[in-house]
């Protein structure tokens, strides 16, 4: 029996939260489907296929989101919402920014919501190769720092035994290292707080560097 690909890829992202990226089979696959092994073989070729369609779909999903919102917006709003509604949407599933990562989209409709942020940058009288700078570093950002969280807390927030706080801080020699100590808790605790510091700090410098290299233009106000 043939079985659809976005079922396929609907189970494969529903057991990925049991499981994660290393315990993902095609053959567990198979098994919560209720088919051999073999029927996924001739649709996937193997498990970075399967993989490279479940980013795509996940990403899909985001891109519609992201899509979604009415209303001319800034260059710098389209940014930060960027940035946000793509960390969400990573976080919904377990090791989704691995999963993400390096992986070959399928799906050229994704680029529908690229095509909508490149546009208000022109606006704003940016050329579209240094709008596209802009957009990757966010997504790179994103991408990099929701890894780390992802490393460091589980979906349901539990924390990795080897960065409780209070172990990682009495590492740290107080004498030796007293800044280090102190910040520790700013580093593993607060990760929304952090996110958005970060993202904040970006939008801010490519404002800066806008500003400077559009001919008769002020970079808007953040």
């Amino acid at each position: 029996m043939r079985v659809g690909r976005e079922p396929v890829v609907r189970t494969a992202l529903k057991l990925l939260g049991d499981v994660g990226l290393e315990g993902l089979t095609l053959r567990a696959i198979a098994a919560a489907l209720g088919v051999r092994a073999p029927t996924l073989y001739w649709r996937f070729r193997n498990k970075q296929d399967l993989i490279d369609e479940m980013a795509t779909q996940v990403l899909a999903d985001w891109a519609a989101e992201f899509g979604s919102a009415s209303g001319p917006r800034s260059w710098s709003e389209v940014m930060r919402r960027l940035g946000l509604t793509l960390r969400a949407a990573l976080l919904r599933h377990r090791d989704g920014a691995r999963m993400v990562a390096g992986t070959r989209l399928r799906n050229p409709a994704i680029y529908g919501s690229m095509e909508a942020a490149l546009e208000a940058f022109q606006a704003a009288g940016v050329a579209p190769t240094q709008a596209a700078m802009c957009l990757k570093t966010v997504n790179d950002y994103v991408v990099g720092f929701t890894i780390e969280q992802q490393a460091v807390l589980s979906p349901s927030g539990e924390r990795n035994p080897g960065y409780e706080l209070a172990a990682r801080a009495a590492a740290v020699d107080p004498d030796l290292y007293p800044l280090t100590r102190a910040v520790g808790p700013v580093l593993f605790d607060d990760y929304d707080a952090a996110f958005e510091f970060g993202l904040n700090l970006i939008i801010a410098g490519f404002a800066t560097v806008l500003a400077e290299r559009i001919v008769g233009k002020t970079a808007e106000p953040l």
